[in-house]
């Protein structure tokens, strides 16, 4: 998750990266730092577009595969914020950012190793038949450690960027411009990459006996992710002229006491976040309930939107025919076209803000998902009432499915900026960091997920399977965060400043 600015209180780091007042950072500089967010969500898009059609491909019930996703918010809650705390503090001769960014790479490399070979490492140690246990125990190994590995290194990222322009906020907003349109680079590459259908034929190795055709593509695609994570971690750790931190340096996370509590250098870093609760007005509590309300609706779509298109689109069921694997491989096509909008929408959205207000903004994003979503349920219901048997949907089903997901991309990308600047803009008022803000933040978005990943399977099992049950669920909680949003959050004047393009 992204983390925002974070304080820093010497002036003695030489360089000119380092200090504002002396020259400003070339913006050449900063977009190739900015370009391992490239690398990252490319390895998110494959997981996104492909995770949850191949375990239950491995054999994971659908009703049961939304749990294997919840290592995700569980490491966005627990890993991020502290990395980031640890991350803030490092003396290493290496620099602060930089060895949590490499360890990080390091780290996504050898979980996608884990989860492309997953099949095979089952055959290895015994596994035949239909059932892969000893498959499915390496997958979930690879995928936990793929979503801890992401977190590692993504908010050391973000904090290298706000290192590195300080209090430039023209710089700040370009390097964030810059952070968001590499992701949805990452994403268009990732969701094409996890379309294409002919990866085996160039990467004959990745057949096996443990491994047919849909297998190998997924395993093919995990190859060229490494490349790229490698590729684009060099280019970034390269160009930053990161100084090492020395231990007088280090300062506590929080800048400000509030009141009469003050936390010492020594606290936990969750701790204080849970500390500064009690002080919360209620302008901040609404903020957070709105961004709570959005990602219980964008979580059921992320876990499930290829499967969807899979299932309900193209009336596929896993391992069964080939009319699945085409569904998937479409429903990454959409979710590519869904990442050029994102990041289209990236370039303007510190303009739409300045008019319209963060808070509005965001409330009419919320409405814009809760009708996207309402859209694929009617498309559900109008191709099961078709009789085409195992034939493909007609092209205009197909159409409408890769118009909805396009235009999805439009309020995700509100969402990766906008509630960053709404509770960066209020918490900074209280005194606190921005570091420990993005914690706050991080926790209204791990912790829907975390519901969603124990719910939104059994909940699809318990009314007849497909994924129509949770998608009602996301399109209610985003209509309810939109109305809130855009009755509860008035605009101020300091969000103008802080709004991630």
């Amino acid at each position: 998750m992204p983390e925002g600015h974070r304080g820093h209180r010497t002036r003695h780091n030489r360089g000119a990266s380092r200090e504002p007042g002396r020259a400003r950072v070339p913006l050449r500089l900063l977009l190739r730092v900015a370009s391992v967010a490239g690398g990252i969500q490319f390895g998110w898009a494959l997981q996104l577009s492909l995770l949850t059609p191949y375990v239950q491909e491995l054999g994971i019930p659908h009703a049961w595969a939304s749990i294997i996703w919840l290592c995700g918010p569980l490491s966005g809650l627990l890993v991020q914020p502290l990395v980031g705390h640890m991350s803030d503090r490092c003396t290493s001769r290496f620099s602060r950012r930089r060895p949590f960014i490499v360890d990080g790479a390091v780290s996504i490399m050898i979980a996608v190793l884990i989860i492309g070979f997953s099949a095979d490492i089952g055959w290895l140690f015994g596994d035949r038949g239909e059932k892969k246990v000893r498959a499915i125990a390496a997958f979930i190994v690879g995928f936990w450690l793929l979503d801890v590995a992401n977190n590692l290194t993504q908010g050391p990222c973000r904090a290298l960027l706000a290192d590195l322009t300080r209090k430039d906020h023209r710089r700040t907003r370009v390097a964030n411009a810059y952070f968001s349109l590499f992701m949805a680079i990452g994403n268009i590459l990732g969701y094409a990459t996890g379309s294409y259908s002919g990866w085996f034929k160039i990467f004959p190795f990745t057949l096996s006996s443990a491994c047919t055709v849909n297998c190998a593509n997924l395993k093919a695609a995990f190859v060229i992710d490494i490349i790229f994570i490698a590729s684009t971690t060099y280019i970034s750790i390269s160009a930053a002229n990161e100084q090492p931190l020395s231990p007088s340096q280090v300062a506590p996370h929080t800048t400000e006491e509030i009141g009469e509590s003050s936390h010492s250098q020594e606290e936990a870093f969750l701790w204080e976040l849970f500390g500064t609760f009690k002080f919360f007005p209620v302008s901040v509590w609404v903020v957070l309930l709105v961004t709570a309300l959005t990602w219980i609706g964008w979580f059921p779509f992320l876990l499930f939107d290829t499967d969807w298109f899979g299932r309900e689109i193209y009336g596929g069921e896993p391992n069964d025919g080939k009319n699945y694997s085409t569904g998937v491989r479409m429903g990454a096509l959409g979710l590519m076209l869904n990442s050029v909008l994102l990041g289209i929408t990236s370039v303007f959205m510190e303009k739409l803000c300045r008019k319209w207000g963060a808070g509005f903004t965001s409330g009419v994003s919320n409405i814009v998902m809760c009708l996207c979503f309402i859209a694929m349920l009617i498309i559900s219901v109008v191709r099961n009432n078709m009789d085409i048997g195992l034939d493909l949907p007609p092209d205009g089903i197909v159409i409408a499915a890769l118009v909805v997901f396009s235009i999805l991309g439009i309020p995700l990308a509100i969402t990766y900026s906008v509630p960053y600047a709404l509770v960066s803009s209020r918490i900074e008022a209280l005194g606190l960091g921005q570091g420990l803000s993005m914690g706050v933040l991080n926790l209204a978005i791990v912790i829907p997920q975390m519901l969603v990943s124990l719910g939104s399977g059994p909940w699809d099992g318990l009314f007849g399977g497909g994924n129509s049950p949770a998608l009602v669920v996301a399109a209610v909680s985003a209509f309810a965060g939109g109305l809130i949003a855009i009755l509860a959050i008035p605009r101020t004047r300091v969000e103008k400043s802080k709004i991630h393009a």
